[in-house]
């Protein structure tokens, strides 16, 4: 009977996650004129383990976290999702250790970073660095606003390319 509790348990927590990942909009994107918040298809998540409270909304994945859209994926040690009880629709995402997020040739690392799904907005912290085409910047913290493409970076240090320089050097 207790074997087949836990797999009744599991089966509901499945379909719970299900739900609670899957696209925050029922209607497919329309590009540059969609809302923030809205990810192209759906939200993908694997870890080594997870563990969901549906009074609380959440969702904690640990290990080797992988969150894969159509257009990013976010890796780290630790992912705490939250959801919207009325919609399952991910609302924030607070990930912790190594964490990595890779968007086209975009490529930001840190210690910890806060996703806020209705403002398509990330916040890394702990070490901050985005590396795009040889490009490195680093600081304290760095505002990532996806939709618009725009960050903001404190206590920044800028390191270019010298790209006449390295086309020499391929010479």
């Amino acid at each position: 009977m207790l074997r087949q509790l836990s797999i009744i348990s599991i089966f509901s927590l499945l379909i719970m996650t299900s739900i609670a990942f899957a696209s925050p909009s029922d209607e497919p994107s329309k590009g540059a004129g969609d809302k923030a918040g809205q990810v192209k298809g759906p939200i993908i998540i694997t870890s080594a383990t997870l563990s969901s409270d549906s009074k609380a909304h959440t969702a904690l994945f640990e290990g080797s976290v992988v969150a894969r859209t159509e257009e990013m994926t976010l890796y780290s040690d630790r992912m705490l999702v939250y959801y919207a009880e009325q919609t399952g629709n991910v609302t924030k995402i607070d990930a912790d250790g190594n964490v990595k997020l890779v968007k086209k040739d975009l490529v930001v690392t840190s210690k910890t970073a806060v996703y806020f799904a209705d403002e398509d907005k990330a916040i890394f912290t702990g070490e901050p660095k985005a590396v795009e085409k040889g490009n490195v910047v680093t600081g304290t913290k760095m505002t990532y606003l996806m939709k618009e493409d725009r960050s903001f970076v404190e206590n920044s240090r800028v390191v270019l390319e010298n790209k006449k320089r390295s086309a020499e050097a391929g010479k």
